[in-house]
């Protein structure tokens, strides 16, 4: 049995477990499909420890896509001071939930 898993996205890594959601970075993929990466760095099953080198031969994560949307904003602020120069920007990066149903390895 496995607990849990750590994969690779966008640059960052998540632990995810059967049954979470994780927010990952937007990818083309519509709601309702699957989520398959092979990115897997790590598994954890009760008594053993996979580590992969840099990643777990066989080792597979799938989900459905739940939904897309943006995190909250925000705010960037630039200032040079006493040269009257300030810029203020605003940014929300887009992701999609995905709710992760089965990690496996062959």
């Amino acid at each position: 049995m496995i607990l849990y898993a750590i994969i690779e996205n966008g640059g960052k890594q998540y632990r995810v477990e059967v049954g979470s959601k994780v927010q990952l970075e937007e990818t083309p993929i519509p709601a309702g499909d699957q989520f398959v990466t092979d990115q897997v760095l790590l598994l954890q099953t009760g008594e053993n420890c996979l580590i992969g080198k840099p990643l777990v031969t066989g080792a597979t994560v799938s989900g459905k896509v739940l939904s897309h949307g943006k995190e909250d904003k925000v705010l960037v602020f630039k200032k040079k001071r006493r040269k009257q120069y300030r810029r203020t920007q605003g940014h929300r990066q887009q992701f999609v939930e995905i709710e992760i149903e089965n990690i496996s390895v062959s």
